[in-house]
C-alpha cells in the first residue's frame, strides 16, 4: 500500500532529479478519520476560549501587598491621560490576604498607548488580558459539513488531557479481552509500588498538589486531604465532573482501586468549575499559593500549545525554582510528531506521555520534536519519560473505580510515582525537581523498536528509581546523556541518515540537570575531544549553550558536521564534549559544588553524495503559532481551525521524509535564508507550505541558483483575502480580530519568488476528489496555477470551487483547475521548476487518512516526459 501523495512527489523528485535506485518502504496505512463513515454518535469533550472584556492581569515585578499593587497601577493610569474607568477586580480566595506578584484590572476603552503605560512602570512586568477557557461535553453525531462561525478547539488555552469517549464512558470494563487479561491488577501493583509499601513507605510527609476539578469532602477512597481550596468562583468545592477525582485518586487513594501515595498529604485546588470553566487568574492565584504552602508535587493534567504564553510559563518557572515538582501531561495528539503540549515541553517540567499495558505507545499520545527553537533550530527530546496511560483504574466520583484513557492519566502515575519516592529519602533536602527527573530517567526501561521523540528516555522503573534516589549525589547530567547517530531506531531521525562533508551540520539538542542547586553555571566553554584512534578528527563539532542554567536546567545545541578530510571517506567516527557544571552549595556560605559531564558522540559519515540524491528542505520560511495566526491548510477541519504544528520534515512531514529517505534521496534542513547555502551541491530545493517573506537578495540568489542547475519543487496552498476575512477571530493577547498573517500558505511571497519565469498562483480556492494516472488523489484547499510559461507542462482537473462555499455557501464545480505544473528552464544546464497548489496531501496532519492508501506499483527508475493528463 503506497501513498498517492507518494508517487506524485517520487515522480516531481525523479522528474527533476534523475536517477531512483532503491525501492520504497511500505508504510502502515493511518485508520480512517473517525466521522468518515460513521454511522452512530460519539461522545467527546471540547474547549473553547475567549477574552474577558475589559479586563487585564498585571504582572508585578516582585511580590507586594494589595495596597502597593493599588499605588503602582494608579500611578501609572494617572500618567496615561484621559478619562480612563478602571478598577481593581476583587478576587476572593485563599491567597487574598498575602503579597501577590499580580491583580486583576477592569478598564473601559483601554487603549493600545494606555496598556503601554501601564508596562512602562518600573514596577510592573507585563499586562496580558484576563482568559475564560470553557469545556463543555456533547454528543457528536455523523453531520453534513456546515460553514459556521470559526471558533477553534486549540484555543490558546490551556484543557484537560484526558480522552472524552475513554473517560465518561467509564464502566470498569474493557472492550479487549487480550487487554483486560493484561491488567491483573492496579496500576500502583503493577509498577511494584507494594514493594515500597512493605518496607513502610506510603508518601508520608509528603505535599502534593491536584490542579483540577476538585473532591467531595467525604470521598471514602482519602485518607489524608489536607486542604481543600476553591479558585473558582462557584461555592462548592466538590468535584461534579469526576475527573479531578480521578487524578487525585490514582495519587493517593487508599482503597479499592489503590494510588502510589495514600498518606501523601492531599492539597486539592479546585481551578475548573462544575460548568468547565477556568480563567488565567484562578491559575496564577493557585499557583502562588502552592509556593507558599511549600507543596512538593504538583501534577497538571492539562496543557495547550501555547508555550509562550508568559504569564504562565514564567509563574511554572517560579514553581519549579522553589523546589516545587511539576508534572504534566504531554498531550493526546499523537500519532501526530510535533504536538506537544505546555507546560509538559519545558525543560523543568516532567512531560510525561502514554503506554498501554502491553508497552505499546498509545497512539494517542503526542510525540515530540518541541517546536520552541523552529524555524531555525532543532527541537529538544520530549516526553521525558512514560507510563501506562490506557485503561488505567482510578477512583469514581463519589465511590467505587472507573476506567479512563489519555495523558492525564499517565501524568498522575508519574506524580503518585513521585510523590512514593520521595518519600523514601531520608534525607529530603536531596530532592529537587532535576534530581528527581534525573533518577526517573536514569532508571527508564528503554522500550524496543520504539524512538526517543515516542518515548523518552522510556518506561517508569519505580523500583529502580528508588535505587538511583537513595544512592544519590548532587551532580549535573545531560539528557539524552549521549549522541549516537548510528543507532536506530531510538535516535530516530539522527540515525536514518550518514552525515557527510558539505552537507547542513546536524543539531541535536541536549538538556542540562542540574541537581546540585537550582542556579548553575558552566565552567570554562564545553570542550570537544576527538577520539583520534577512532576517526574523532573527521568531524567537526560546534557548540552553543546557555551559561547559566536556571531554574534546575539549561541548554546545549550540538551542531555536528564532517571535517573536508572526510569528503571521500566512510566509516564511524568518535568522540566526547566535556562540560563542568559549577553550583553555589546552599549548605557551604561561598562554596560551589561542580560535576564534570561527558556526552559521548558516535556518527556515521559516508562519502558526499552526488547533487542529484541531495534535497534540501526549506525551515527558514515555515512558521508556526505562537508567533503570527497561520489558518488551517485544510478548510475543512474548521473544528481546529489554528495551525499550530510548526511544520518540519521530522514532524508533520515525517513520512515524506520516511519516503525520499527510502528511494536513495539524503534530505537535509534549511534553517538560514536562501542566501546561505551552496546550490551547487544540491539537485532540488522543496519549498513545502511557506508562510514567510523572501528577501530581494533570496529571489536574485535563487534566480541564479536554477540557472545553473538547481531545481526547484514548492507545494503552496490556499490564499485568499475574502476567505481570511472569513476566517478570523478575536486574539487574546492584543484584544483585537486577527486576520490571519498568510492563508494556508504566503502565495504573494511565492509569487514574487517565481514571477521572474512567468509563474503564478491564484487567490483561488478549490476541493475535490480527482484521478491522476490511475491513483484516486484528494485535493484539500488548495490554490490554482494561474500563470505558467508555454512551453511548460500544466495538469488541470475539474474541482469544487471552496472559495464560494465558504463565503457563499453554494456550491460549484469549475472545469480545468490548473493544479501541477513542470517547467525545464531554457538556460544552458539549467534546472527545473515544478508547482502544486496544495501541500495536504503530504502533511500528517491535514491529509485524509480515510482515502490516500492505494495499491499502486511501486516507482522504477525509468523515466518518461510528462504529457498533460498524465503522472508517473
Amino acid at each position: 500500500m503506497l501513498p498517492v501523495w507518494m508517487c506524485l512527489l517520487s515522480g516531481l523528485l525523479a522528474g527533476l532529479l534523475p536517477g531512483i535506485g532503491t525501492e520504497p518502504q511500505i508504510p502502515d496505512p493511518l485508520v480512517p478519520t473517525p466521522g468518515s463513515n460513521c454511522t452512530t454518535a460519539t461522545l467527546k469533550v471540547e474547549f473553547s476560549t475567549k477574552v474577558v472584556e475589559h479586563e487585564y492581569i498585571v504582572s508585578f515585578t516582585g511580590y507586594f501587598s494589595a495596597k502597593a499593587r493599588s499605588l503602582y497601577i494608579s500611578s501609572a493610569l494617572r500618567n496615561a491621560g484621559g478619562e480612563l474607568e478602571w478598577h481593581i477586580v476583587p478576587r476572593e480566595n485563599p491567597a487574598s490576604d498575602f503579597p501577590s506578584d499580580f491583580e486583576l484590572v477592569h478598564i473601559r476603552k483601554a487603549s493600545p498607548s494606555s496598556l503601554l503605560t501601564l508596562e512602562d512602570h518600573p514596577c510592573i512586568k507585563r499586562v496580558t488580558p484576563q482568559r475564560k477557557v470553557f469545556r463543555s461535553l456533547k454528543y457528536t453525531p455523523c453531520e453534513t459539513e456546515k460553514w459556521q462561525s470559526w471558533q477553534s478547539s486549540r484555543s490558546f488555552r490551556r484543557t484537560s488531557l484526558s480522552l472524552g469517549s475513554g473517560f465518561w464512558h467509564a464502566t470498569g470494563r474493557h472492550s479487549s479481552r487480550r487487554l483486560l487479561r493484561a491488567i491483573p491488577r492496579h496500576v500502583a501493583q503493577i509498577l511494584q509500588a507494594d514493594v515500597l509499601w512493605q518496607m513502610g513507605h506510603t508518601g508520608s510527609g509528603v505535599k502534593v498538589a491536584v490542579f483540577d476539578t476538585g473532591l467531595s469532602e467525604k470521598h471514602p477512597h482519602f485518607k489524608n486531604v489536607k486542604e481543600r481550596t476553591n479558585w473558582t468562583n462557584e461555592k462548592t468545592l466538590d468535584d461534579g465532573l469526576g475527573h479531578g477525582t480521578f487524578v487525585a485518586g490514582v495519587i493517593a487513594s487508599m482503597r479499592e482501586c489503590q494510588g502510589f501515595a495514600p498518606d501523601a498529604e492531599l492539597h486539592i485546588f479546585k481551578v475548573f468549575t462544575n460548568n468547565q470553566v477556568s480563567y488565567t487568574s484562578w491559575f496564577l492565584d493557585a499557583f502562588n499559593y502552592a509556593i507558599l504552602k511549600k507543596i512538593d508535587v504538583l501534577n497538571l493534567s492539562i496543557g495547550g500549545p501555547d508555550f509562550m504564553d508568559h504569564p504562565f510559563v514564567d509563574k511554572v518557572w517560579e514553581l519549579t525554582a522553589n523546589r516545587v515538582i511539576m508534572v504534566s501531561a504531554i498531550g493526546n495528539d499523537g500519532p501526530l510528531y510535533g504536538t506537544l503540549n505546555n507546560p509538559a515541553d519545558q525543560m523543568d517540567v516532567i512531560g510525561v506521555g502514554g503506554i498501554d499495558f502491553e508497552d505499546n505507545i498509545a497512539r494517542f499520545s503526542s510525540r515530540g520534536m518541541t517546536t520552541w527553537e523552529l524555524p531555525g533550530g532543532y527541537g529538544r527530546v520530549k516526553p521525558d519519560i512514560v507510563t501506562y496511560g490506557s485503561g488505567v483504574r482510578g477512583s469514581g466520583m463519589k465511590e467505587g473505580c472507573r476506567s479512563l484513557s489519555g495523558t492525564s492519566v499517565a501524568s498522575p502515575v508519574v506524580a503518585g510515582a513521585v510523590a512514593l519516592l520521595a518519600s523514601t529519602v531520608q534525607n529530603r533536602e536531596l530532592v529537587n525537581p532535576a534530581s528527581m527527573k534525573q533518577a526517573l530517567i536514569a532508571s527508564a526501561r528503554r522500550l524496543p523498536g520504539v524512538n526517543m521523540f515516542e518515548q523518552g528516555h522510556g518506561k517508569l522503573d519505580l523500583i529502580r528509581a528508588y535505587q538511583i534516589l537513595n544512592s544519590y549525589r548532587p551532580q549535573a547530567s545531560l539528557s539524552p546523556s549521549y549522541i549516537d547517530l548510528t543507532e536506530c531506531p531510538y535516535m530516530w531521525p539522527y540515525c536514518s541518515q550518514p552525515i557527510y562533508y558539505g552537507g547542513m551540520p546536524t543539531i541535536v539538542n541536549v538538556t542540562f540537570l542540574n541537581g546540585m542547586g537550582v542556579t548553575g553555571r558552566i565552567v570554562d566553554k564545553p570542550i570537544w575531544q576527538p577520539y583520534l584512534p577512532q576517526n574523532g578528527d573527521h568531524i567537526d563539532v560546534a557548540l552553543s549553550y546557555s551559561p547559566v542554567l536556571w531554574p534546575w536546567v539549561g541548554y546545549m545545541a550540538v551542531s555536528i558536521s564532517v571535517a573536508k578530510k572526510a569528503a571521500s571517506w566512510e566509516g564511524i567516527a568518535q568522540g566526547h564534549v566535556m562540560v563542568t557544571v559549577a553550583s553555589p552549595a546552599e549548605n557551604d556560605v561561598g562554596g560551589e559544588l561542580t560535576s564534570t559531564i561527558k556526552l559521548p558522540i558516535k556518527v556515521k559519515i559516508v562519502p558526499t553524495p552526488p547533487r542529484s540524491k541531495r534535497v534540501l528542505w526549506d525551515q527558514y520560511h515555515n512558521l508556526r503559532y505562537p508567533p503570527g495566526y497561520f489558518p488551517r491548510d485544510n478548510l475543512r477541519m474548521k473544528n481546529d481551525p489554528l495551525d499550530w504544528n510548526g511544520d518540519h520534515i521530522h514532524t508533520n512531514f515525517r513520512d515524506m521524509y520516511q519516503h525520499l529517505r527510502s528511494m536513495g534521496y539524503f534530505v537535509e534542513v534549511l534553517g538560514a535564508p536562501i542566501t546561505c547555502f551552496d546550490a551547487s551541491q544540491y539537485g532540488t530545493l522543496l519549498m513545502v507550505d511557506s508562510e514567510e517573506e523572501y528577501f530581494p537578495e533570496e529571489i536574485t540568489k535563487l534566480r541564479r541558483d536554477i540557472d545553473n542547475g538547481l531545481s526547484l519543487i514548492i507545494f503552496s496552498d490556499w490564499y485568499n483575502t475574502s476567505v481570511m476575512r472569513r476566517v478570523k477571530f478575536y486574539d487574546e493577547n492584543t484584544r483585537q480580530w486577527w486576520m490571519p498573517d498568510t492563508g494556508g500558505a504566503n502565495v504573494p511571497a511565492l509569487n514574487d519568488l517565481i514571477s521572474v519565469w512567468g509563474m503564478a498562483f491564484s487567490d483561488g480556492l478549490y476541493e475535490g476528489d480527482f484521478t491522476l494516472a490511475d491513483h484516486d488523489m484528494y485535493y484539500a484547499s488548495g490554490c490554482s496555477i494561474a500563470r505558467f510559461p508555454e512551453d511548460g507542462i500544466v495538469i488541470a482537473k475539474n474541482l469544487k470551487d471552496q472559495g464560494l462555499e465558504v463565503l457563499q455557501q453554494e456550491t460549484a464545480v469549475v472545469e480545468a483547475v490548473p493544479i501541477l505544473g513542470l517547467y525545464q528552464t531554457p538556460s544552458e544546464g539549467g534546472g527545473r521548476i515544478a508547482l502544486y497548489g496544495d501541500s495536504n496531501c503530504i502533511d500528517d496532519s491535514h491529509r485524509q487518512k480515510g482515502s490516500i492508501f492505494h495499491r499502486v506499483a511501486p516507482p522504477t527508475g525509468v523515466e518518461r516526459p510528462l504529457s498533460r493528463d498524465q503522472t508517473r
